[in-house]
């Protein structure tokens, strides 16, 4: 069974202290990495469970915080935060950017192959990323489709992998339609894969606490859309050894 260790790491973005969790996988040696963002509630054990299974799995991972380590299980709260957030690149830039810093400060990162890949808000600011021309080996991002600024994405460096439920309410087909004619007049190298009967949110265990309308878990597509982040990762990373 291979052997990972795992630490809070904090450090600072958007005008607080983050709470990130890093998974490093068995060995001393360089690995590649994933940075790893949350759905809008923010960090939980569900992302960190993720980053430990990526870190299982040979790559050092990094689940990244969104709310100065606390979970909004408010939906009114979280929207309160995240809407004005998703609505500013440059605040969700930063947001990235601290959290790829801290990943890329860890000596086991090999700082020429890291992927981002997010949930929600998570995805979105891993697009922000791309869109930023960092050098990523990857983007994935899971009902997430937000479109940026004219033009910016032709500064993705990268394959852009996308999914989503085709129930989803909160990313519509239009919403769909206005991400793939984004990435395509940009030239990136896409796909996405529409989950078909899931709603939004499909990959996350139920919750015990009040969740927006049209959220719901599928867990037959939750798995398929874990795999398909595993192969985009496997792809792009290079396999483990």
């Amino acid at each position: 069974m291979t052997t990972i260790t795992t630490r809070t790491v904090e450090y600072p973005a958007d005008g607080l202290t983050m709470t990130g969790h890093l998974a490093l996988p068995a060995g001393v040696d360089r690995r590649p990495a994933v940075l790893l963002g949350p759905e809008g509630m923010g960090l939980s054990d569900v992302e960190r469970r993720r980053a430990d299974a990526l870190a299982g799995l040979g790559y050092v991972a990094l689940a990244f915080d969104l709310h100065g380590g606390r979970y909004l299980d408010d939906p009114g709260e979280m929207l309160a935060r995240c809407m004005p957030l998703l609505a500013d690149p440059g605040r969700m830039r930063d947001i990235g950017h601290a959290a790829l810093d801290t990943l890329r400060a860890e000596p086991r990162t090999d700082p020429d192959r890291i992927a981002a890949v997010g949930y929600g808000t998570g995805g979105a600011i891993a697009l922000e990323l791309g869109r930023a021309g960092v050098d990523l080996r990857a983007i994935g991002t899971v009902n997430g489709l937000i479109t940026g600024r004219p033009g910016e994405a032709a500064r993705m460096r990268c394959p852009v992998w996308a999914g989503v439920g085709s129930e989803d309410p909160i990313m519509p087909p239009a919403q769909r339609e206005a991400f793939t004619a984004e990435m395509q007049a940009a030239g990136v190298d896409w796909r996405l894969v529409v989950y078909g009967g899931a709603l939004h949110a499909f990959h996350h265990p139920p919750v015990d606490h009040t969740t927006l309308p049209g959220v719901g878990y599928h867990p037959q597509h939750a798995q398929r859309a874990w795999h398909d982040v595993v192969g985009l990762l496997s792809e792009c990373l290079t396999s483990p050894e």
